[in-house]
């Protein structure tokens, strides 16, 4: 983890829920080390033809923004509300219920008022009255009105990217309001002026260049599934092949490129893999569509759909019938909401048909995308895999319903039929934190960067603590997820709030229970350490 030096017990005194005294209006944003990230690179802007690339910090008093800055804003406010009905209903039907008040994670972890969803959309709301709508204009703050002024310019970036997006809040809202909508909006209106951070930019950048976020180039992405290939005969004594950009295949399999890269997702890469060859399954992969995540879905709409469309370029360039993808988030959130409006509907793909069980993923009739998770329980439920559960009796797993998944799609019992079939031991964190109110890791939407960490550990409280409920409780010392971001971001939080659990991707844990054909007597699991039984 990074240089992070607050202990467990200190950040959670920390934490103030009493209201303040002045009105949220009359207190200004708070710029300290760990609660806002970098700001993006110049040379990224500049690559992805963004406007006003500079170096600045938000810690300055000034950010060099444009002179005519407020015009701009102001003209891709009406410009956005006149595109996007959801925007304006959003701004206008919010009766500041409070329903949703504590449902974000961020406010439970810092007790930051604004952090509240209802009074975070408000950042944006507030302005929204006095530009565009006839009461703002006359009755000003006493409407909850307010002017567009650099401090609140400054204000949105500390909270708009204090948002993770994770749709907590909307669960809980009567209204059906989409925070997670209202902070897309101000991010897009902060990139018209050149306000925005690295940790999403240089992906944009690096996706836009070589396909993922990673920046990794065609012969290196092969290069490093060679490394796992060999890694797999290792532990297993059996090579398998790869399909790499090869025409003809039925399936185009896509993944996000954090499992390329880094522990855990390479384990997760690996499990899927010797699926693929233990039901010897037609597929290929792409060096070009080397990418399911998409951070254009953190940054604007146009980027989100030219990102998302190398996968449908892909597809059609290499003749495939359907496309089988990876554990990620936001890649299911892009394709199961927006997809079909972004690049859609691919009508050169098939309707998606197991080729080993025959069955069809009606759900995926639009998409013609289907979840490895789905694809998966699919072949256990049908008997198509041989597996010893025992390889995972060293694990007592949890499972983490990663926020995209889980309410962006309702993907939720199929990761928990996969992961009963493959372990022994499987407990459940608390119901009010999992499910379609799972809480979020606290680092997604672009914010898990290590300059970020006080705000992810604060934010990371719920998970963390109903992750050491069932630590305490059952012995949990695995939890499974089914998200790139969370396999990254789980880390650091799991080590800080329940020290002594791992984080794996579920087809690690699949990979592990996986009897392949012609394979040696395994001695380790994936990560090459020892079976249950065959330490020293």
């Amino acid at each position: 983890m990074a240089d992070f030096k607050t202990k467990p017990d200190e950040l959670y005194k920390s934490i103030d829920h009493t209201p303040p005294k002045a009105g949220w209006m009359d207190v200004p944003a708070q710029f300290r080390p760990g609660n806002w990230c970098y700001p993006a690179k110049p040379e990224v802007l500049d690559y992805i033809g963004f406007p006003n690339g500079r170096k600045w910090s938000p810690a300055d008093e000034d950010w060099k923004l444009p002179e005519n800055w407020k015009d701009i804003i102001h003209q891709g406010f009406r410009e956005r509300l006149e595109k996007f009905r959801s925007l304006k209903i959003f701004m206008d039907v919010c009766v500041r219920c409070g329903a949703c008040a504590d449902k974000c994670h961020y406010f439970i972890g810092s007790g930051d008022p604004k952090n509240m969803p209802v009074l975070r959309a408000e950042l944006l709301r507030s302005v929204y009255r006095k530009d565009f709508t006839t009461a703002g204009k006359i009755l000003g703050k006493l409407n909850g009105a307010r002017v567009l002024e650099e401090d609140v310019l400054k204000e949105w970036f500390l909270y708009f990217y204090q948002c993770t997006e994770c749709r907590r809040c909307s669960l809980f809202c009567p209204y059906g309001i989409d925070t997670a909508e209202i902070t897309m909006m101000a991010r897009e209106l902060l990139n018209l002026v050149g306000c925005n951070i690295n940790w999403i930019q240089e992906p944009v950048a690096n996706c836009q260049r070589t396909g993922n976020h990673l920046g990794i180039q065609p012969h290196a992405f092969k290069d490093i599934v060679d490394f796992m290939v060999d890694d797999i005969e290792e532990v297993t004594g059996k090579r398998i092949h790869v399909p790499m950009n090869e025409k003809g295949h039925e399936i185009l399999f896509i993944t996000p490129s954090g499992d390329v890269f880094a522990d855990p997702g390479i384990y997760t890469f690996m499990g899927y893999l010797m699926l693929f060859d233990a039901i010897g399954l037609d597929y290929t992969m792409s060096t070009y569509a080397s990418e399911g995540g998409n951070f254009g879905l953190f940054t604007d709409n146009v980027v989100a759909k030219k990102l998302n469309a190398k996968m449908y370029a892909e597809a059609k360039r290499l003749g495939v019938k359907w496309i089988l993808g990876g554990e990620c988030g936001h890649m299911w959130r892009v394709i199961n909401q927006y997809m079909d409006t972004f690049n859609g509907p691919p009508d050169f793909l098939q309707m998606p048909k197991s080729p080993i069980t025959g069955t069809v993923f009606k759900n995926a009739a639009s998409t013609k995308m289907v979840h490895i998770t789905e694809f998966t329980a699919d072949l256990i439920k049908h008997r198509k895999l041989k597996l010893d559960p025992s390889r995972n009796d060293h694990f007592t797993v949890t499972f983490h319903d990663s926020c995209n998944p889980a309410r962006g799609m309702g993907l939720l019992e199929e990761p928990r039929y996969v992961i009963k079939n493959v372990c022994n031991n499987f407990y459940e964190m608390p119901a009010q934190t999992i499910r379609e109110q799972t809480f979020c890791c606290a680092g997604g939407a672009g914010l898990g960067t290590d300059e970020f960490m006080d705000m992810r550990m604060r934010g990371g409280l719920p998970r963390g603590n109903a992750l050491r409920y069932v630590r305490d409780k059952y012995g949990v010392n695995r939890m499974a997820c089914i998200c790139a971001i969370d396999r990254a971001t789980l880390v650091p939080l799991a080590d800080y709030w329940a020290n002594g659990v791992d984080i794996s991707g579920i087809h690690e844990l699949v990979g592990n229970a996986l009897i392949l054909d012609g394979e040696k007597e395994r001695e380790v699991d994936l990560r090459q350490e020892p079976l249950p039984g065959k330490e020293g």
